[in-house]
């Protein structure tokens, strides 16, 4: 019995999908729940899954292609009909002989004698064993004719050491982490001819690459947030020598736990907290009213590397008033690694009420950012460095941080704004309250 696999609906607007990935091939055997494909929708790069055991008969789509949803991408056949593509392999068996060796010893245990046999295993289950060390000759098959499948190896993978590595994909963590990290299909350079389009002027030599849907998609929102949402920015400076020094002996106490908290981390902490002062802050313009969120959902914007086609995408932490350093610390971690080399889920980056864009890591001192709907602010941070200050109408130098808020005139008002960056600094400049 065949089964196909159609491009899935994997957000509310997704109407194609573009295969980045394939994680299978032809003759792999698959069980449900097991990642199939990397599938490029117009939000964010996501899993097609299987839904049914079977061996994989066909693949369709090639990657880099986009398909309408509803479209066959490959075809399984069931398990009961695939034995035929199981590749033997000759190993050595012990079977015991028909009697003792000494007779007037019925009770005793019988002496093992080799022989030769031919032992069943599917690719994927072959592969899976290389990988993680799992001896052939100790596992019973479960398969039709004693065949040995993925999942046989897997469950002796994960009574020993390695049982984590023999986690599917489909089971990782919630934080991020996989057995595989898929790599974008490259963009390949398409050679135009002159053509004039408005200002804009093609040559022969230019190179033009189409951009991925999760690129249109980030155009599509910056142009419509500048076009409907008032824009305006409020900047201000702050002292941070004292959140340098905390972190500082923050993070010496917790080496031994392997945790390194970043100026960024303590900054989101900061700003969630800085709502409960400023709940206009954490609000959004919904037409004819004005809706004040209950939790603190904090937008961390990340950049994607050029391979993946460039561009920002911003992950959560949600009630970020409410958690400690150390877990904001490894979520945004595993959600801004998971960004880079997976990609999120809409999931991820859902329900922000508030977000966080920082260059400073790039060495920019200043620079606005555009609100991301349906927030009502956004703060662009610069870098954090040693500067010359004025302290007690003395020359000094200390350690300052530039950040502009840019924020919806709907809902923010430039004294709310005003307001806001001042609990901020308060925060910032005693980072102590932030521990509590």
């Amino acid at each position: 019995m065949s089964i196909e696999i159609t491009m899935p609906r994997l957000s509310d607007t997704m109407e194609r999908g573009t295969i980045i990935k394939w994680h299978v091939a032809k003759g792999d055997e698959v069980s449900a729940g097991d990642v199939l494909a990397d599938v490029e929708t117009d939000k964010a790069t996501m899993e097609m899954q299987a839904f049914d055991d079977g061996v994989v008969q066909d693949i369709m789509v090639p990657e880099g292609q986009a398909v309408d949803i509803g479209t066959v991408c490959a075809v399984l056949s069931d398990e009961d009909d695939a034995t035929a593509s199981d590749a033997p392999i000759d190993v050595e068996v012990l079977e015991p002989t028909d009697q003792a060796d000494h007779a007037g010893i019925a009770d005793q245990a019988t002496q093992p004698s080799p022989r030769h046999s031919e032992l069943r295993i599917t690719p994927v289950a072959r592969r899976l064993a290389d990988t993680h060390g799992v001896d052939l000759k100790t596992l019973t098959g479960s398969g039709p004719s004693g065949r040995i499948t993925k999942k046989d190896v897997l469950a002796a993978a994960a009574a020993g050491d390695e049982m984590q590595a023999a986690i599917p994909p489909s089971a990782a963590s919630t934080s991020g982490a996989s057995a595989h990290v898929p790599a974008l299909a490259p963009v390949n350079a398409i050679p135009t001819t002159p053509v004039s389009s408005g200002d804009l002027v093609l040559h022969e030599d230019d190179r033009r690459e189409p951009v991925s849907g999760i690129r249109q998609t980030i155009a599509r929102r910056l142009v419509q947030s500048k076009q409907e949402i008032p824009h305006y920015q409020v900047t201000m400076d702050f002292h941070m020598d004292a959140m340098v020094d905390l972190r500082a002996t923050l993070n010496a106490d917790l080496v031994q736990y392997e945790v390194k908290l970043s100026v960024n981390d303590l900054l989101v902490r900061a700003c969630a907290l800085a709502m409960a002062k400023n709940p206009l802050m954490n609000a959004s313009w919904d037409g004819d009213a004005i809706v004040f969120h209950s939790r603190v959902n904090i937008g961390v914007a990340v950049a994607l590397p050029e391979e993946r086609g460039g561009g920002l995408v911003v992950p959560v932490i949600r009630d970020a008033d409410k958690k400690s350093l150390r877990l904001i610390s490894a979520e945004t971690r595993a959600l801004a690694s998971k960004a880079r080399e997976r990609g999120l889920s809409p999931e991820d980056m859902a329900d922000a009420t508030f977000t966080i864009s920082n260059l400073g890591m790039f060495g920019v001192d200043h620079f606005t950012a555009i609100i991301n709907p349906p927030n009502s602010a956004i703060l662009a941070v610069g870098a954090t460095a040693q500067r010359p200050v004025v302290r007690d109408g003395e020359l000094a130098v200390g350690w300052t941080m530039s950040s502009t808020l840019s924020n919806d005139h709907r809902v923010v008002d430039g004294a709310t704004a005003a307001r806001y960056l001042g609990t901020l600094k308060t925060l910032i400049e005693h980072p102590s309250t932030i521990l509590v």
